[in-house]
């Protein structure tokens, strides 16, 4: 074997290792509750016979195997965005379909910021759920602890939302090689059991699933709704495919995660088959009684790990919906000087703090809670599918028989999962979908609203060429130095700029009509972040491409300039920025009034512009105007 190829192999073992601690936290805490869940603690518990154990371990591995490995290792990581993943890179690449009905092109979008907003249910559920599981290992040991469970969980919690300002990047490098260690513990512990019963590797068989169908066909179907535990947490493969690659992800599930979960489950199993009273917490009580402590402390660091993915989630998620335009600008900070990843949003952490406390303390226990969680993600599975399919019909070209096969197959067992888990909505389901909801109504609001105010902005603007040419019979006073006016529409005069001339009657002898300009990608190279086109009378038109991903520095972007003909210095330069105030029209067809007033409230609390493009603030002017809508 040569050098380069041992290095390409340590360097893939080395990533997956890292994947580990980020993308399998959640899926791999799963084997805390989800047993429990079918045969002790859900609404619905299966009775304990060989056959019915033999059938949910059947339906918990096809539904790994089905779900996760099939649907989303296979196929959607191939999905990429320039190499991310995740719902909002989907929804992109459905989007470049050609000749797309506008109907149908809002239809992808909403559903796009839907699945999204459905993730915020996730990056709530996820933490409360997984350490109330953990922290009741401590039940398992002693009954004296149980008055305590809530509090201790509760003090976990808000401990790593404190932390999270600190960053993670200095304990995330121990986040692999834990998950590693506790996916082995994992396998230990199946195997563990598995000898005593080593009949339950026979649960591989579909037809013990089928058996299962077939004798028990409403309450099999009932417990799809906790068989689905098993799974949350397998859209993350995709969704952090960025921060590893494909490959990583891939073989760290075929060749370790999969098989040693799958071996704890079949272990609960086993379990289960010897001594039925196990069902309390099959968990915890496959382990020997002499490890239970240490269980339940590595248990509780696995969720926290898990946790902790959740959060950081929902950061990348905001940021990315900031750049799409999709959210309004909030305060974002980079936690690490090495990773452009590692942020932290104090808006996002504490509403979050505040909806896993009050979910722990409306829910108090793991089963209670375990009602709310399913029915989000089998949701955005359902979503991911269907975008998939928009993207292998026209961007992959598949025919239609294929491309139906791929939608059918993945379809049928996601709309089963969902319709299990419609029914527990009154029982805690309609948890996530409330806050999914009302986040949806935020991010389409926002999107609209500024929609709105472009158009609106852009009609009562100059025609920039008409002005230029005004300027060639006499003026305003030019004097020295370069002012930049920040604008959506490089093709018109902005109003900072008219409002500037009517109160100073003045003008830069350099002008830069500044637009800044995301594209649908998570990075933009540098030699392709500038674009300067030179006009008549002094003025330039600058374009400046970032990703999704990408981390807006206007002065830095600026400095790009000088070979393209513009020279930049900061102490010369004046930066004019329009502050809009909407003023909500009481009669509009275009947005019903409650929405005007909500955009209102959003575009208020926006973080300015100069913080987040990092404009300095000491070379800023503001000139305030009113919109109508």
């Amino acid at each position: 074997m040569s050098a380069t190829e041992e290095g390409r192999k340590s360097g893939l073992a080395a990533m997956s290792v890292a994947a580990m601690g980020v993308v399998y936290g959640d899926i791999g805490t799963s084997p805390l509750y989800t047993l429990k869940e079918v045969f002790s603690s859900g609404h619905h518990p299966v009775p304990v016979t060989p056959d019915n154990v033999l059938g949910i371990l059947s339906l918990v591995f096809w539904a790994l195997t089905i779900t996760v490995s099939l649907k989303y290792v296979v196929f959607i990581t191939r999905a990429d965005n320039k190499g991310e993943g995740g719902i909002m890179a989907l929804t992109s690449l459905a989007l470049r379909t050609e000749r797309l009905h506008p109907n149908m092109v809002w239809l992808l979008s909403a559903l796009g910021i839907f699945g999204a907003a459905l993730f915020y249910g996730d990056a709530v559920i996820t933490p409360a759920l997984s350490v109330l599981s953990a922290v009741e290992g401590l039940e398992v040991a002693t009954p004296a602890f149980k008055p305590y469970v809530v509090p201790i969980s509760l003090g976990i919690l808000i401990g790593l939302f404190l932390f999270q300002r600190s960053g993670t990047a200095s304990v995330a490098a121990l986040f692999g090689p834990v998950m590693l260690f506790w996916f082995a513990t994992l396998g230990a512990l199946g195997v563990w059991n598995i000898v005593k019963h080593p009949g339950v590797i026979a649960a591989i068989n579909p037809w013990y699933a089928l058996n299962f169908f077939a004798t028990n066909t409403t309450l099999a179907f009932l417990a799809l709704g906790a068989v689905v535990l098993a799974i949350t947490g397998g859209e993350a493969l995709y969704a952090d495919m960025g921060h590893f690659g494909r490959r990583p992800i891939k073989w760290a599930w075929l060749a370790y995660v999969f098989p040693l979960l799958y071996l704890n489950y079949l272990g609960q199993g086993a379990l289960i088959l010897d001594n039925p009273q196990a069902i309390q917490n099959p968990f915890f009580l496959s382990a020997p009684e002499m490890l239970l402590y240490p269980l339940v402390a590595l248990a509780t660091v696995a969720t926290i790990i898990a946790s902790q993915a959740v959060i950081s989630g929902a950061y990348s998620l905001t940021s990315q919906a900031i750049q799409l335009g999709y959210c309004p600008r909030i305060q974002i900070r980079f936690t690490s000087e090495r990773q452009m990843g590692q942020i932290y949003i104090p808006n996002i952490n504490w509403l979050l703090l505040i909806a896993v406390v009050a979910l722990v303390l409306m829910f108090r226990s793991s089963s209670a809670l375990a009602s709310a969680y399913g029915i989000a993600v089998t949701l955005t599975m359902m979503i991911d599918t269907v975008l998939a399919f928009v993207v292998v019909r026209a961007l992959w070209k598949w025919n239609w028989l294929q491309a139906g096969l791929f939608l059918a197959a993945f379809v049928v067992v996601d709309f089963a999962f969902f319709s299990a888990n419609i029914v527990k909505v009154l029982d805690g389901g309609w948890f996530p979908l409330v806050l999914g909801s009302v986040i949806f109504t935020f991010l389409a609001t926002w999107k609209r609203g500024r929609a709105l105010l472009y158009e609106r902005l852009k009609q009562d603007s100059m025609p920039l060429d008409a002005f230029i040419q005004s300027l060639e019979y006499g003026g305003p006073h030019r004097v020295e130095g370069l002012g930049v006016f920040m604008t959506t529409n490089p093709d018109g005069v902005p109003r900072a700029m008219l409002h500037n001339l009517l109160h100073n009657k003045v003008l830069h002898e350099k002008v830069v009509l500044l637009n800044v300009r995301v594209e649908d990608v998570p990075h933009v190279p540098e030699i392709d972040r500038i674009e300067v086109r030179p006009l008549p009378q002094g003025f330039y038109q600058v374009l400046v491409r970032y990703g999704f991903k990408d981390e807006p520095d206007i002065p830095l972007a600026l400095t790009l300039c000088e070979p393209l003909g513009l020279k930049y210095e900061v102490m010369e330069t004046s930066f004019f920025l329009g502050r809009e105030t909407i003023v909500p029209r009481a009669r509009v067809a275009r947005m019903p009034r409650w929405r005007q007033l909500l955009f209102t409230f959003m575009f208020r609390n926006a973080e300015p512009a100069t913080a987040f493009f990092k404009i300095p603030t000491n070379r800023v002017v503001e000139l305030g105007t009113q919109v109508e809508l």
